[in-house]
């Protein structure tokens, strides 16, 4: 049995129970770990079950996706990261057209613990808030606890 595992689910399902939470929005809602397709990538996601929508961060804005993938399962860690470098043991939360990985980062954003992608080629961590896309070089990665 692998690790961890996607579900394929959409806005207004039940996020499951093994769903890997990924920090809270500014109002105080929960946010999850998820992945979504946008423009040919599988893009890390904040998936925010109480506002029945999944953000993306691509192209310099905020992507509002109601069908996405929810990371589950397993022991994971959150660990200090900059500069585009990825720790051994790092989440894939998706991949770019080109077949660059991307992975799962979050950052403290405006009150909010948001999560977003971390892609590498540009050295930072990309979150989706209030409409934009947004970098930081300073970001957590999603690790898999060893």
């Amino acid at each position: 049995m692998a690790a961890y595992y996607w579900v394929d689910t959409t806005a207004r399902s039940r996020i499951p129970t093994t769903a890997i939470h990924g920090g809270v929005d500014i109002d105080g809602s929960q946010i999850y770990v998820g992945r979504a397709f946008h423009e040919g990538d599988w893009i890390p996601a904040k998936v925010i079950p109480s506002k029945h929508v999944a953000y993306v961060p691509y192209n310099g804005k905020e992507h509002a996706k109601d069908r996405f993938q929810i990371l589950c399962e397993q022991r994971f860690d959150w660990v200090p990261a900059h500069g585009g470098i990825i720790p051994p043991g790092a989440v894939e939360g998706g991949r770019t057209s080109s077949g660059e990985t991307l992975y799962v980062g979050r950052v403290h954003h405006r009150g909010s613990h948001t999560v977003g992608k971390v892609h590498p080629s540009h050295r930072v961590c990309y979150i989706p808030f209030d409409g934009k896309e947004i970098p930081y070089h300073q970001y957590e990665i999603l690790v898999l606890r060893s």
